[in-house]
Formats: C-alpha cells, structure tokens, sequence
C-alpha cells in the first residue's frame, strides 16, 4: 500500500483473504482453494450429467469458477444455465456441497427441481443424546410465533434478524429464564449453567424443508436411492485420469473455462460411441482390500 509517498507493507487486518488474494503475477484468474486436506491453485469445475438408468449418461453443463468459490453458490448459477438450455431435470443429485435449506426451496420455487443431496445435521450435543431434548422435541407455532419445549412451556421471546456472516434472514427463540432456572430436566436441555434454552430458526419454507430432509436421509431408502449420484464420481475420475482435467493448458478463467467445456464434449462424444457400439458402463472398481471382504451386503 501507499502512505504520504511511501510504499510500505500492507498490515496484516487489511489482508484480503487467502482466497482472494493473487496467486500468480502470471496468472491473474487464479486462486487457493481447499477441500478438506487438499490444496491448489488455480480452478474448480463443476459437472452435471445425466443419470437415467436405461439411457447414455451425457454431460449437460460445466461450470468454472476461481477455487476459492463455495459448492453451495453455484447450486442455482447451474440450475439457471440449465434452464436456459432447455435441460432442467425434475430431480437433481448433489454433493453435500451445493445443499442448504435455501437452496431446498428455492430450486422447488424456480425452478421445478427437487434438490437432492445430504443436508448438515444436527451437530448440538442434545441431538448427540438419545434422552437429551435437541431440536426435534420442541413444537412451532408458526403462525403465533410460539415455540413449545418438551415439558410444554412456551416460548418468551421470537426475534427476527439478519444473520450477517451469511446474509440470510433468521429466528431467534428464547425461553424465560426463571422457567428454564427452575426446570427439573435442565440438565437434558442446555449446558449452561444460567442462561435460559435458545434455539435459532430459519424462516418457515426453509425450516421445514430442512427437517424434512433431515427425516429423508436417515432411511437407509434414502441413500440407495440417492447411490444414482455415484455416476459422476466416473465422470470426474474419467475427466481426470484420461483426459488430464486438473491440469490447465491455458491461462485465464474464459480460456481454462474452454478447456473444461472440450474436455466434456470429448467425453461425450466417446460416451456416445460406446452406446451405440452396444460397450457397456465398466463397473465400478474395487480395491484390493475391499474385495477381502467376504462377508454379504
């Protein structure tokens, strides 16, 4: 930075973030990103397929962003793309990634599309205990804004706000603090040792779209029929190890971009020549130690 004519380092609170910041003088597009224990520079592609069982598996859209963008972002950027093209599915498998209660409601709302992919679950101690009263105890009364806890006592306070670190509207439920003080089941509720149970809602749509999705995925139904997502882990794994997808020939996002498009026509085409050559999928493939495995199921 530049003070009084002065050049002089910039001080660290005024750092953008790792992921903003520029990587390479040479490359002005890319950037850090992270995934669990892996880390790069450069860019992240996002893939969408086909996935019907009795039909060639096609890719419909590829998405590049900088790697530092969130899955979750791109949800209804890709929704958008496909729509445009006339390819919107009635279903949509995804990662992790690319759910949030928002996104639940809205791909329904604009786009027609059922969202499917695991949602967060609840990670608070009280759902960590099978007699602890976590969220799913207590009873909405959406309509007079009242929460109702397990021991039946309703709630003291309903406060609707902004959450700034992610820009989206919630609730917060509070509960008198003599009623909770006094509870003989406190210590099922909260772990402190003063402050009454509070709980944080998101808006009606979102909430109940997330606690259904919650109730959905802990059917082991859910997760067989969600296994038709497993098909574009082959895809990703055929775009990088027989087409080299990692590896930009190109500087720049328009031009990495074009790559990525190329390399999912390429795919495509191949895909097509096995299908009406009659080649079938390759199963998926097991390692080693996995084929040890003698017992059933």
């Amino acid at each position: 930075m530049k003070t009084h004519g002065h050049i002089k380092l910039r001080p660290l609170k005024d750092m953008p973030s790792p992921g903003e910041r520029l990587s390479s003088p040479y490359e002005s597009d890319a950037r850090v990103g992270t995934k669990r224990s892996k880390s790069w520079t450069g860019y992240k592609v996002h893939v969408s397929e086909t996935c019907e069982t009795d039909q060639v598996h096609l890719i419909t859209h590829v998405e590049t962003t900088p790697a530092q963008v969130q899955d979750v972002e791109q949800t209804a950027i890709i929704h958008q793309a496909l729509a445009q093209k006339s390819l919107l599915p009635s279903q949509h498998f995804v990662d992790a990634g690319y759910v949030d209660a928002q996104l639940l409601v809205t791909s329904q709302n604009d786009y027609g599309i059922e969202l499917i992919g695991p949602v967060r679950p609840d990670t608070s101690w009280q759902a960590t205990r099978e007699d602890a009263y976590d969220f799913s105890r207590f009873v909405i009364d959406w309509q007079n804004h009242q929460v109702t806890c397990p021991e039946g006592h309703q709630s003291r306070t309903w406060r609707e706000r902004l959450d700034h670190r992610r820009d989206t509207p919630i609730i917060t439920i509070e509960f008198a603090k003599s009623i909770c003080r006094d509870c003989p089941v406190r210590e099922l509720c909260t772990s402190s040792p003063k402050a009454p149970r509070t709980l944080t809602l998101q808006p009606q749509a979102q909430q109940q779209a997330l606690l259904q999705a919650r109730e959905q995925q802990a059917s082991p139904q859910w997760w067989k029929y969600y296994g038709l997502r497993a098909g574009i882990e082959g895809t990703i794994s055929q775009a990088v190890t027989g087409f080299g997808i990692r590896h930009s020939r190109y500087r720049g996002l328009a031009k990495t971009h074009l790559q990525h498009v190329m390399t999912a026509t390429a795919i495509n085409l191949k895909r097509l020549f096995a299908w009406v050559q009659g080649i079938p999928l390759a199963g998926t493939r097991i390692s080693s130690f996995a084929a040890l495995n003698t017992f059933p199921g």
